[in-house]
């Protein structure tokens, strides 16, 4: 694997994503259809959540955009994957106090078109607010959530998509490359007219320069390594060619069983480490991959202060090199407190200072 290519990065940065119940309960946010796709509403929502964040974490650095109005085309303070799946035929239900639900399309066969994604009504859509955006302030700002391969290739498919892998292998391997082929035409859409890709994914990228390409890799753990190594490991190969920094993101709890696999990727440049992945294994494989370290939302819930700070400093220990480290928690509810959360910007700053 190549060496570091984040060694002028901050040391150890620290990020949350807060989800929508948390939004609604404590700022009164609504994730109505408006929240994505109205430009007034787009700028308004980002301005108020970055006021909330420095109203409570300010002297960690969060908030620091809280005066401005940006046009961002998509929903940067949230981790919720739709437009892509919407785009190939999925449903997408949006309520109040959520993230946008897909509906699994259960499609009958494995026939997409990745053309036919580009003419389709939730994109056209999509471009009607990057215009208006455009047209009112000049620039872009932001990204959209783009899920993965895989992950759209369950919310089209369905549980089918597993026995495929057996009965259809063939068609199957054209159904993901016409899926790839949909992320990459979007992506480096969005790239070229806003500069990045995948704060949306993980907003820990945004700390690191140059934009990481951050691929979401949600549903591996529902497949084994070897389906991986069949099916899925081609894509990450070449985008790790194509597209530096090249990261994957991995939040299921057993990232340490792909070790291997991605130790053979010539250029994995980020990993989100899913709680409970064994991180000292996979820095052990990964030297010059930055880890960022993901903790459990739920388990914060029920947590003290000071069980949050020794997690942090334990797998931060694991991991080593500060420069190659971030800390995070995704999806944070309503049922955490604020102090709880103060205690992972705490730790990060305490562990940066000594």
């Amino acid at each position: 694997m190549d060496t570091a290519c984040f060694t002028n990065s901050p040391r150890l940065p620290a990020d949350v994503v807060l989800a929508p119940a948390w939004w609604f309960h404590n700022e009164g946010i609504t994730f109505d259809e408006d929240f994505f796709y109205h430009p007034a509403r787009r700028v308004e929502a980002e301005r108020r959540m970055e006021q909330a964040l420095y109203e409570r974490w300010g002297k960690y650095g969060l908030g620091a955009d809280r005066d401005k109005n940006f046009p961002v085309v998509g929903a940067v303070h949230l981790a919720a994957g739709y437009l892509l799946s919407e785009m190939l035929g999925c449903r997408v239900d949006y309520s109040e106090d959520s993230p946008p639900q897909v509906i699994c399309a259960e499609r009958k066969d494995l026939n997409i078109s990745a053309d036919a994604a580009f003419q389709s009504e939730p994109y056209k859509r999509f471009t009607r607010l990057v215009g208006a955006l455009k047209e009112e302030f000049g620039y872009l700002v932001g990204d959209v959530n783009w899920g993965g391969i895989l992950n759209i290739g369950l919310d089209l498919r369905g549980q089918a998509l597993f026995t495929d892998m057996y009965d259809k292998p063939d068609s199957l391997a054209r159904f993901f490359d016409e899926i790839a082929k949909v992320i990459e035409r979007f992506t480096q859409t969005l790239q070229n007219q806003t500069g990045s890709t995948s704060v949306s994914v993980n907003r820990t990228v945004r700390h690191l320069e140059p934009p990481v390409y951050l691929h979401s890799e949600c549903s591996h753990t529902m497949i084994s390594v070897e389906d991986y190594k069949k099916f899925l490991f081609d894509y990450d190969r070449q985008w790790c060619r194509k597209y530096r920094p090249f990261g994957i993101h991995f939040c299921g709890k057993d990232p340490d069983r792909y070790t291997e696999a991605f130790a053979e990727l010539e250029n994995l440049d980020f990993l989100d480490v899913g709680w409970g992945g064994d991180v000292g294994r996979l820095r052990e494989h990964l030297p010059n991959t930055f880890l960022n370290i993901r903790l459990s939302p739920v388990e914060m819930i029920q947590q003290s202060t000071v069980e949050i700070e020794d997690t942090i400093r334990s797998l931060v220990a694991a991991s080593g090199d500060l420069r190659l480290t971030g800390v995070c928690c995704v999806n944070i509810d309503e049922k955490v407190t604020d102090d709880k959360i103060t205690a992972l910007f705490k730790a990060a700053a305490d562990l940066r200072q000594e």
